[in-house]
């Protein structure tokens, strides 16, 4: 397949779904005018004992149309706009028809598949880069069961960038409020002037309507990370040169050590005011 920036010039109406006989077909009927299959075969190289088949198949792409009262039978290629439409049109409907079928895998492997049952032992794993980093934490909030904390004490793009990595992280937050996860997201009183408007809007509008979200600020608030049911902790490690970026994601599951964060964190959430925006 082409490359993204070579396709206009490497583009072939084999890209379009046409083998090579009928794309040759098709590309010397523009030329021809009407004509017979014998003098197309002359025309495009197509082999005599191949040319009314393909012939028929791309009358079946209605490209061509076929005059059959004539003797010898005539065809006519449909003009390239109209054909490049039905082809566009016909690879959209299998495309379609292929997410439906993976849809359809998915939805029967999810109830097929089934997670183990946690572990103890201590596992952590890192993530580094801007990219990496979301996929990471979007990946864990998708792995929530039962709760979720966020704990914000400094201003990072990637969760306040909402036209970007912003919007995968607030569609994951309420597909776990979807599924019943408690979703408790604690912040310092400092951010709440610079969230964009449209996070602001998006709180009020979606996240709100659920009674299991709750936002507070409170001045003692330090780290940010992410609290993943009772056993993982999703660290974020800013960038040393530049504050306003993430450098790297650590996800450490360790019971022991989420526990202690989790009692850190109950008296905080407790002191902290309800955020309403």
């Amino acid at each position: 397949m082409p490359e993204a920036g070579d396709v206009t010039a490497m583009a072939s109406l084999r890209d379009l779904g046409l083998s090579e006989y009928e794309a040759r077909a098709y590309r010397a009927l523009l030329k021809t005018g009407p004509t017979t299959a014998k003098e197309l075969s002359r025309v495009s190289d197509v082999p005599m004992g191949r040319i009314y088949d393909v012939l028929n198949s791309i009358e079946q792409y209605n490209l061509v149309r076929s005059q059959s009262a004539s003797r010898p039978k005539k065809y006519v290629a449909v003009e390239p706009t109209t054909a490049l439409d039905r082809l566009l049109e016909d690879k959209k409907r299998e495309l379609e028809e292929q997410a439906g079928q993976y849809e359809e895998i998915v939805a029967e492997l999810t109830g097929e598949l089934e997670t183990a049952e946690p572990v103890e032992d201590t596992f952590w794993t890192a993530a580094v880069g801007p990219e990496e980093t979301v996929d990471l934490l979007v990946e864990r909030l998708s792995a929530a069961d039962s709760r979720v904390v966020m704990v914000l004490s400094t201003y990072t793009e990637q969760f306040f960038d909402i036209d970007t990595v912003g919007t995968r992280i607030l569609d994951e937050l309420s597909d776990a409020l979807e599924r019943g996860v408690e979703v408790r997201l604690l912040m310092r009183p400092e951010l709440v002037p610079i969230l964009p408007e449209s996070i602001g809007q998006r709180y009020r509008e979606s996240l709100t309507e659920y009674d299991s979200f709750t936002v507070r600020t409170g001045e003692n608030v330090s780290g940010t990370f992410t609290l993943v049911d009772e056993n993982e902790v999703v660290i974020e490690v800013p960038h040393p040169l530049k504050s306003q970026e993430v450098f790297a994601m650590i996800d450490l599951k360790d019971r022991e050590f989420a526990g202690n964060v989790r009692a850190e964190f109950g008296p905080r959430w407790d002191a902290a005011d309800r955020l309403r925006l």
